[in-house]
């Protein structure tokens, strides 16, 4: 099934399959394929299936849609084509129409004298500058029309090197190239296997069908490209001395074969290898014609080597991102433990005042260690809850509801918190309330962390005050919960990164998670957070939310957004 691997933006490390005949991308929930790019248009483009393939339209946005770099407005996609919508970046990926097949039991390595073609009748090495020699005459010159045909393919080999993250897909597209350029019956790719240092077969490819006999490759044959580095040409018949008694060859045909290193920048990955067989008919006819020549043979060294750049290449990259993943757990794991550490330690410290409250028949200890157990319990909870709603891709069960009785929940829900901490808070609710559609519990969740937040950056100020109202943009069709408070504000260097994940600025009493969850949960609604700060000035956090399911909010809506870990 053809999929888009994001490789750059904001969804950078999603998958998406395309598994529709018709497939929107844009910023609109309502998109097949969503993307939270503030350059994206609501509805971007279409992929639409084309057999294995697809074909990708542009719906007239505003920023344009791009593939390889250059502005289209329909195009025909190929495997490894990249595509630009906005500022994401992404990898198609689809099934080749071919005859490739598992290489898995179809390739065999044999000894000596067992039938493969192991007579080496020409090698070549890998040139260390670029150049085929000879001179150009004129041109009508046949020198001048092979090297561009060699340039041609090499070119086309290049491109699709440089297009293709997947192993499997990079080797099927070369096999492809080779067998457009040369007359081979057969073909396989050979990779070295890391932890043996033994080749094991990768993929094959036959011309005619899949299911012919299997590739026996000789171990000389092999040991020679291998301990040499040196591509070379074979043949069980030429040169030998059943060539002048034509009977025998007439009656058993010839095998030609070449075989070449994968040499990349720190070794050799792997080989290419292909073969084909000359029946005897055609022999009595052409004695002496070869179907492959040296010619042949340069220029599978030379797409060896290229072959075996990308598989380095394609490994670093796959090995890059799963580093980037340990470390991401690691300081997951580290900064979820400390969070968890100084919740027990509070809940421990409560149940030891209600075991001693309890030695005591003390009832006002008993509550005092009740009321620290269930805090740090609450503080678990959002912690979790935070955990999963930021981890998982979900969407919105959006339903028609009142966004002041989800606020007004949020402010009794936390009333108490503001009171401990010396804070006023203050509700003000438009007249009437707007008609919205969204989700209750995620919504609830948002609000009340972005709240939260405020109530803590006003503990340590005097006449601390936390500030929430509501407006309605209805030629807009937007809704804005403003949430404002007179604290200490943020520093502009601060305000890149207060919606990173695990940033906070609480010291051991934050988890550096609510805030970018609150983020998370309204750009999954159409919407988006916006923040109006200053050092000393307070600060204010906007939550822009759509009224109806399939409106989102535009650009122009927007104050200055931060975002900590945009591209």
């Amino acid at each position: 099934m053809a999929s888009l691997f994001v490789i750059r933006g904001r969804d950078q490390g999603r998958r998406f399959e395309l598994d529709q005949d018709v497939l929107s991308v844009g910023r609109d929930a309502t998109n097949g394929i969503q993307l939270h790019d503030t350059e994206v248009s609501r509805r971007h483009a279409e992929f639409r299936a084309n057999g294995p393939q697809h074909e990708l339209e542009d719906l007239q946005s505003s920023n344009g849609t791009f593939v390889n770099n250059g502005r289209v407005d329909r195009h025909r996609l190929r495997s490894g084509d990249r595509i630009q919508i906005g500022r994401t970046l992404m990898i198609y990926t689809a099934p080749e129409e071919s005859l490739t097949v598992d290489a898995a039991g179809t390739v065999d390595i044999v000894g000596v004298g067992t039938g493969a073609a192991a007579r080496i009748i020409s090698s070549v090495g890998r040139p260390e500058s670029g150049g085929t020699g000879g001179v150009v005459e004129g041109s009508e010159s046949p020198w001048l029309a092979r090297a561009q045909s060699n340039l041609q393919i090499m070119y086309r080999t290049a491109l699709a090197v440089s297009h293709t993250l997947d192993i499997d897909e990079l080797l099927d597209r070369i096999m492809e190239l080779i067998f457009e350029w040369v007359e081979a019956d057969r073909g396989c790719v050979m990779l070295m296997d890391p932890e043996t240092d033994e080749l094991r077969p990768a993929v094959r490819r036959d011309r005619q069908s899949a299911g012919s006999e299997a590739i026996s490759i000789s171990r000389t044959i092999l040991d020679y490209v291998l301990e040499r580095n040196e591509g070379v040409l074979t043949s069980d018949a030429r040169d030998d001395e059943r060539w002048e008694a034509a009977r025998s060859i007439v009656t058993a045909g010839v095998r030609e074969a070449i075989c070449v290193p994968m040499q990349g920048r720190y070794g050799v990955v792997g080989i290419v290898y292909i073969d084909t067989f000359t029946p005897p008919g055609r022999i009595t006819l052409h004695p002496h014609a070869n179907k492959f020549t040296d010619e042949h043979l340069k220029l599978m060294v030379a797409i060896g080597h290229q072959a075996a750049l990308a598989i380095e290449d394609t490994f670093y990259y796959s090995a890059m991102l799963q580093a980037e993943r340990l470390a991401a757990i690691g300081q997951t794991i580290a900064t979820l433990s400390h969070h968890i550490k100084n919740i027990l330690q509070g809940i421990r410290g409560g149940g030891y005042l209600m075991q001693e409250g309890l030695k005591a028949r003390d009832f006002d200890v008993i509550g005092r260690g009740w009321a620290i157990v269930d805090k740090n319990q609450e503080r678990i909870s959002n912690l979790v809850m935070d955990m999963l709603t930021y981890s998982k891709e979900r969407e919105p069960e959006k339903t028609a509801g009142d966004i002041h009785e989800v606020i007004g929940d949020v402010v009794e829900l936390m009333h108490v918190r503001a009171r401990d901490a010396n804070v006023k808070l203050e509700w003000n609710p438009s007249e009437p309330s707007p008609p919205a559609s969204f989700d209750a519990d995620a919504m609830h969740r948002a609000i009340l962390n972005v709240v939260t937040n405020a109530i803590d950056a006003c503990e340590h100020v005097a006449n601390g005050r936390v500030t929430i109202e509501t407006r309605t943009i209805p030629e807009k069709k937007v809704c804005r919960i403003l949430v404002s408070d007179n604290g200490e504000g943020v520093a502009p260097e601060d305000r890149a990164k207060i919606f990173s994940i695990f940033e906070s600025r609480k010291g051991s009493r934050g988890t550096g998670l609510g805030l970018p969850v609150s983020l998370k949960i309204v750009r999954e609604h159409g919407g988006d957070i916006t923040l109006d700060s200053g050092p000393g000035s307070g600060t204010t956090f906007t939550l822009a939310l759509p009224l109806s399911p399939e409106n989102r909010v535009e650009e122009d809506e927007r104050s200055r957004l931060v975002e900590g870990n945009d591209p």
